[in-house]
């Protein structure tokens, strides 16, 4: 999915979208905005790489972060829902990560990445992992998160 369909099918739609990232720093808000009338649907862009902005931007409890780890199901689903929360968009992704070359564990590698969707039908979490450098990880997670946009502005 292209980010120019994406927008075309949530204006047609009358939907709008909110991004909460961490992994990307603001790349998948950068490709919806780089759309001409992406203004129509892109409400707000999150960019929330320190666990601190995390906390106090989309309401991710610091206790949250520190028990499960940024890098979490639970925090991607956090993320999601508070970026919905306080955006009032209809549908929302996070995207929270480790995009290398460091900071990667056994259990956690490099390229694990954690993602919400948000919408009126609940919140649902997808985890990846991605391979390749920093830049292929962090490109393809902005290609994963508008493939999930795309599948909630279809439902």
């Amino acid at each position: 999915m292209s980010a120019a369909s994406l927008v075309a099918l949530f204006k047609a739609k009358g939907l709008t979208i909110a991004t909460a990232e961490s992994c990307t720093g603001g790349l998948i808000a950068a490709a919806i905005t780089a759309v001409p009338g992406a203004s129509a649907v892109l409400t707000h862009g999150f960019v929330t790489y320190a666990n601190t902005a995390k906390t106090a931007m989309l309401g991710v409890p610091a206790a949250l972060i520190e028990e499960m780890g940024a890098v979490s199901e639970e925090v991607a689903r956090c993320m999601a829902d508070g970026a919905r929360a306080r955006s009032g968009a209809d549908f929302t992704v996070s995207v929270t990560g480790i995009a290398g070359p460091d900071g990667g564990t056994a259990e956690t590698p490099v390229g694990t990445v954690w993602f919400g969707l948000a919408g009126p039908h609940g919140t649902t979490t997808y985890h990846h992992i991605f391979q390749g450098d920093r830049s292929a990880i962090r490109a393809q997670s902005v290609d994963y998160a508008l493939r999930l946009l795309e599948e909630g502005g279809n439902e």
